[in-house]
C-alpha cells in the first residue's frame, strides 16, 4: 500500500514522518458517500429554476471572439454492461440512432442563433453510451452543423468514447476523415470473469487491433479506461489488467471506482454484492494500480488520472493549471462548455444547464421548440469562489485559500469555520495545514475527495435532508 508523502508535505524541518495511515478506521470513518466534484455546485443541486429561456439569455451574454468548448451525449449501446452508471439505452437498429443525429443538428443550430458571431472552439468530446453507434451519415451530419456553427481551432483536440467491440476499418476512417485526433478506449478490465460478470467480454487482442488502427489512420492520441472495484478483481487479475494496458502504449490512462448504485441503475442489482471487493480491498486495488502506473513512468494527475510525463494533462498538473469539468480532467479552458444531446451539460460564466435526460423526453422537447432545458443552476459569488477551492484541492491536491480569496475579493477568514472543522482530517492524515494552505498527502490521495467536502456546505445541507446513499457513491 503507498504510504509515502509529498516532499511539500513537511510543515517543519522537525517534523516527524507521518507514521502509516490507519486504513480501515479512515475507511470506516470516512467511506461515506460523497460527490465526484466534477462541478461544483454538484448536479443533484440543479433545479428547474433555470430554464430554457435563461440558458438562451446567458448564450446571448457570451462575449464575441470567445472560446467554447463542445460535449456531446450518445446515448446508445449495443448492449448493457452491468456496471454502467451512463445515461444510455440499447438499440438493434439504425433508425433511432438516426433520428436522434437529425435532432442533434437542430439543437446545434438553435443554440447557435442564441450566440454571437465569431466563436472558436478549442475542446469537442463525443461521449455516451457508445458515440461510435453513429454511422457514418449520422457522424458527416453532426460534424457538418458543428463545423457551420463554430470555427474550428487549428489545434483544436477532437475526442470520442470508444467501445473496441464495436469497432471496425470503416468506422476508424471515418473518424479520421471526420477530424478525430483522440481516442478513449473503454477496457475496465481483461480478465475473463470479471468480464463475464460485468457483461462486458472483450479481448485484448480485438482492444490492440483497435489501437493500431486508429494510430495507423492518424489518430494517434490515445487514452485507456480502467476500473477497479468490480465483481471478483483482485490484486492478481488488476495487475494482470494493468500489465496488459501498458502493452497498449496509451498516452493517458484513467481509473476509475465501480460506483455500486443499484438505487439508480436498476441493472446493478444484477451484480451480486456478495462478488464485490469490501472497502479495503477496493483501496488497495486502487492504489495498487497506480504504483504500477507510476512505476512505469506514468505521472499521477488528480485523484484517478495518469499520464505520460510529456502528455499535455501532466504539464498542465506539473503548472498547476489542471481544469476538471464534467468529462474528468482535462486541459480544456474554454470559458463556456456547450452540451447537446438528451442528459447533456453544460457550463457558462452564469451557471451550469442540463438537458432533459430521457431521449424520448428530449425528442419532446425539441418538437416543442427551444432549447430542450430540464434544470440547471445560476452560480452566486460564493459559489464560484468554492468551485475554485474544491477544483485546486482535485487537481492540485493543494490549495492556498488567502490567495484564493483575495483573489475573489473576500476576507480571508472566511473558511475559519472550514479550518477548523478540517482538524479531525488533519488528525487522522487525510489533510495537511500550513496556515490556510490546505494540502492532501500522497498517502491519502484516495480520500481528497472527502477533504473537499469540508468545503461544501451544500451537501452539509442536504445530509439533514435525506441519506447521501441516494445521491453519491462511495468516497474510495
Amino acid at each position: 500500500m503507498n504510504t509515502a508523502t509529498s516532499p511539500s508535505a513537511t510543515l517543519r524541518p522537525d517534523t516527524p514522518a507521518p507514521a502509516p495511515l490507519d486504513t480501515a478506521g479512515l475507511l470506516a470513518r470516512y467511506g461515506r458517500p460523497v460527490p465526484r466534484y466534477t462541478s461544483y455546485p454538484t448536479a443533484p443541486h440543479f433545479t428547474p429554476e433555470v430554464s430554457g429561456e435563461t440558458y438562451a439569455s446567458w448564450l446571448a451574454a457570451v462575449p464575441a471572439g470567445s472560446a467554447v468548448s463542445v460535449y456531446v451525449h450518445v446515448p446508445f449501446c449495443a448492449e448493457l454492461c452491468l456496471y454502467c452508471g451512463c445515461q444510455t439505452a440499447v438499440v438493434h437498429n439504425a433508425k433511432p440512432v438516426t433520428a436522434y443525429a437529425e435532432r442533434l443538428e437542430e439543437e446545434i443550430a438553435r443554440v447557435r442563433a442564441h450566440l454571437p458571431a465569431q466563436l472558436t472552439l478549442t475542446h469537442l468530446h463525443f461521449g455516451g453510451g457508445t458515440p461510435t453507434m453513429l454511422a457514418d451519415a449520422d457522424f458527416a451530419r453532426v460534424m457538418g452543423a458543428l463545423r457551420r456553427a463554430f470555427d474550428f481551432a487549428p489545434d483544436a483536440e477532437i475526442a470520442i468514447e470508444i467501445d473496441p467491440r464495436t469497432m471496425d476499418a470503416d468506422k476508424v476512417a471515418v473518424l479520421a476523415r471526420e477530424g478525430f485526433n483522440r481516442a478513449s478506449l473503454g477496457v475496465q478490465d481483461f480478465e475473463e470473469k470479471v468480464q463475464a460478470a460485468i457483461g462486458r467480454r472483450q479481448s485484448y487482442a480485438d482492444t490492440k487491433a483497435v489501437a493500431d488502427a486508429l494510430r495507423a489512420a492518424g489518430i494517434t492520441a490515445i487514452n485507456l479506461d480502467l476500473m477497479y472495484g468490480l465483481p471478483h478483481q483482485t490484486a492478481e487479475t488488476v495487475t494482470h489488467t494493468v500489465e496488459q494496458a501498458l502493452g497498449l502504449d496509451p498516452d493517458r490512462i484513467a481509473v476509475f471506482g465501480y460506483a455500486h448504485v443499484p438505487w439508480m441503475k436498476k441493472h446493478q442489482t444484477l451484480i451480486p454484492e456478495a462478488d464485490l471487493p469490501g472497502p479495503l480491498e477496493r483501496l488497495t486495488q486502487a492504489e495498487l494500480v497506480s504504483d504500477l502506473l507510476t512505476g512505469h513512468g506514468y505521472r499521477a494527475v488528480g485523484l484517478d488520472h495518469f499520464a505520460r510525463a510529456s502528455d499535455p494533462m501532466a504539464l498542465r498538473a506539473e503548472a498547476g493549471t489542471l481544469k476538471r469539468n464534467f468529462q474528468g480532467y482535462t486541459t480544456d479552458d474554454a470559458p463556456v462548455l456547450l452540451g447537446f444531446g438528451a442528459s447533456s451539460i453544460g457550463a457558462l460564466p452564469q451557471g451550469y444547464v442540463q438537458n432533459v435526460a430521457s431521449t424520448a423526453q428530449w425528442h419532446q422537447a425539441m418538437e416543442r421548440g427551444g432549447l430542450p432545458i430540464a434544470r440547471g443552476i445560476a452560480l452566486t459569488h460564493e459559489d464560484r469562489l468554492r468551485r475554485a477551492v474544491i477544483e485546486r484541492l482535485m487537481c492540485d491536491l493543494k490549495v492556498d485559500l488567502d490567495a484564493l480569496a483575495a483573489a475573489h475579493g473576500v476576507r480571508a477568514d472566511l473558511f475559519d469555520a472550514e479550518l477548523a472543522a478540517l482538524d479531525p482530517l488533519v488528525a487522522d492524515g487525510l489533510a495537511l495545514r500550513r496556515g490556510r494552505v490546505v494540502e492532501v498527502p500522497e498517502a491519502a490521495r484516495a480520500f481528497t475527495r472527502v477533504v473537499c467536502a469540508a468545503f461544501d456546505p451544500r451537501l452539509q445541507a442536504t445530509r439533514v435532508q435525506e441519506p447521501e446513499k441516494k445521491r453519491h457513491a462511495a468516497a474510495v
